[in-house]
């Protein structure tokens, strides 16, 4: 009798015991690409036997065959505004064995019991893609001649994955402040949970000051990533417009407005920028040519992306290419010949004319009545004076009220100073600073670029991260209004496994990824964008308060961003120049 209640008690524990073991389910994802040049001189066998872990830089890009070089830490500590996004990451890696893990992070609560939930917190296993280098930057490239290998960037937004052996795995870990938080010091916990092994736990503590940072649609910050719709419907396949089409587009989109997105992109006519991208853009606006040589036009597909984006918090402006498209070609409808004419017709010429001046008529009848004439732009990208002049002479005539927005890297934005609403220059190509303030007294927007041509600072996937964040920091300390970026997801043919194209170096035409898969260039970016928004309100408060030895010391710290060449330091100039912003919130709250 006794034996039997001794076994029924050691079987109760053992189911118990059991029940407590947590089961890890690994979450399904996509596979990733070989690795086409692993370092093979690595010597994994002297990493210690099971899952290693740290907490880790978001300065850093792990590459998959490469145990990490840093010293193990097991705790973070971050300052952030309250409605502030904050960022850091962990990496995991192994020898010997492959480990299921999972991650879990508790709720942030500080002495007081204010909580911040755990809902307020993302995880996002890092997975690589395929890259390339700069090398010469831009031009058409095959492969095979430039060297490739795999780099982290793409986030997938799962709590669970298989870390296999002899490899690095990196976790961002994201937390978005809410606008109502307490200020004061929250202590949350990051645990990993390892099948087979003791789990892993790390001390997470969040300094909230008491400083708010306004909602992303309120930031001053004029951000411009051109959007192609096109390729999430050929990714996806789906009809385009239809309405998986719109389901896909709105949580993609969203994350664009969540990093202070403010123009629309809109492609007028067919192909625009020619070929230069794997999915062609089409015309928003439908354009036909009657039988009696009049013309309709149907701007059904315009309307609805405009307002899609608009519902979305992105209103400021619409771009809308382009008068002057690469190779001057346009596209419409012939009803005569009841088929699609491509006609080639550079500004000044009589068939420009006769193209552009019944379409403007319309569109701007089309504006005033959805009310949009006030914002609208007619965009052009890198076009030359003598093709500029003669489209403006047309648009001053029958339009002028749209103005025009520009991306110029022929440093001929003095020529035609009036028109130029929104004007980007290419970067390292600084405009006087009076034509700025000139700019600005007027109303008008003056951003800078990157492309392929600058080795840095950039957003390719190979990019360093912290050049990401730089951009924000050069943004204010060259004193212009924002930035712009050709290409938010003009994705590749394969882009969640080969990041590279027939031109540009790698990445370069795309900064997010399909699913709405976030990247690590993306946050930095976003991180350099909230510092921008930080500086700029400080210097409002500062000299509202007349603390002007505090401002002239912020301005300094800001000038030292105002370089062109990358230095050695990056990394500890915008750790310094983040706690400076920090330090002066603080003085502020205590005035």
């Amino acid at each position: 009798m006794f034996k039997n209640i001794i076994s029924l008690l050691l079987c109760l524990v053992l189911a118990v015991s059991c029940q407590q073991k947590k089961q890890i389910l690994v979450a399904q994802t996509y596979e990733e690409p070989k690795d086409p040049s692993p370092n093979l001189a690595e010597n994994w066998q002297a990493v210690p036997s099971g899952l290693q872990a740290s907490v880790a830089s978001t300065d850093i890009r792990f590459v998959k065959s490469v145990i990490p070089k840093i010293k193990i830490k097991n705790s973070w500590s971050g300052t952030a505004w309250k409605n502030e996004r904050i960022s850091t990451q962990l990496v995991l890696w192994s020898n010997d064995s492959i480990n299921e893990v999972e991650v879990e992070i508790s709720d942030f609560i500080d002495e007081n019991g204010s909580k911040i939930s755990k809902e307020n917190t993302q995880i996002s296993f890092v997975k690589y893609v395929i890259t390339d280098e700069f090398a010469g930057g831009c031009g058409y490239r095959k492969p095979e001649d430039f060297a490739s290998s795999l780099v982290a960037d793409a986030f997938e937004n799962v709590n669970s994955y298989v870390v296999k052996a002899q490899s690095t795995r990196p976790i961002w870990v994201t937390i978005n402040v809410p606008e109502d938080a307490e200020a004061g010091t929250y202590k949350s916990a990051v645990t990993l949970n390892i099948k087979g092994q003791e789990s892993k736990e790390f001390d997470f503590s969040l300094n909230v000051i008491d400083k708010v940072l306004p909602p992303a649609t309120d930031w001053k910050f004029h951000l411009d990533l051109w959007q192609n719709p096109y390729a999430v419907s050929r990714f996806h396949n789906v009809e385009p417009w239809s309405q998986e089409h719109w389901n896909l587009l709105k949580p993609l989109m969203k994350s664009l407005a969540d990093a202070g997105q403010k123009v629309i992109t809109v492609s007028l006519n067919k192909r625009p920028w020619g070929g230069q991208t794997f999915d062609q853009f089409e015309a928003m606006a439908n354009w036909k040519k009657k039988t009696d040589g009049t013309w309709v036009y149907d701007f059904t597909i315009f309307d609805n992306w405009v307002q899609f984006m608009m519902n979305l918090g992105i209103k400021k402006q619409i771009s809308c290419y382009s008068m002057v498209p690469w190779g001057n070609e346009f596209y419409y409808f012939d009803e005569a010949e009841n088929k699609e004419i491509k006609i080639k017709a550079p500004p000044g010429t009589k068939a420009y004319e006769d193209l552009w001046i019944p379409f403007l008529k319309a569109f701007k009848k089309h504006l005033v009545d959805k009310g949009w004439n006030g914002i609208t732009r007619i965009a052009m990208d890198e076009r030359g004076p003598e093709e500029m002049k003669a489209m403006l002479k047309l648009l001053n005539e029958y339009a002028p009220e749209f103005g025009v927005s520009f991306a110029d890297n022929h440093k001929s934005y003095k020529l035609y100073p009036n028109e130029l609403k929104d004007m980007s220059v290419a970067f390292g190509h600084p405009v006087d600073e009076e034509d700025l303030e000139q700019r600005r007294e007027n109303g008008y927007i003056s951003t800078h670029y990157v492309c392929c041509s600058d080795a840095f600072p950039n957003t390719f996937t190979f990019s360093p991260p912290a050049e990401g964040v730089f951009i924000g920091w050069y943004t204010m300390a060259a004193d212009f209004d924002g930035f712009l970026r050709w290409a938010y997801n003009s994705w590749v043919e394969n882009p969640l496994q080969d990041s590279r194209f027939r031109t540009w170096p790698a990445g370069d035409t795309y900064q997010v990824y399909p699913g709405n898969r976030s990247s690590i260039r993306f946050e930095t970016l976003r991180d350099g964008i909230e510092d921008a928004e930080k500086i700029r309100i400080l210097r409002e408060e500062l000299l509202t308060k007349k603390m002007l030895d505090e401002l002239d010391y912020l301005n300094q710290i800001v000038a030292k961003f105002n370089i062109i060449t990358k230095p050695d330091n990056l990394e500890e100039m915008i750790a310094d120049g983040k706690n400076t912003l920090n330090i002066l919130a603080s003085k502020l709250i205590n005035k």
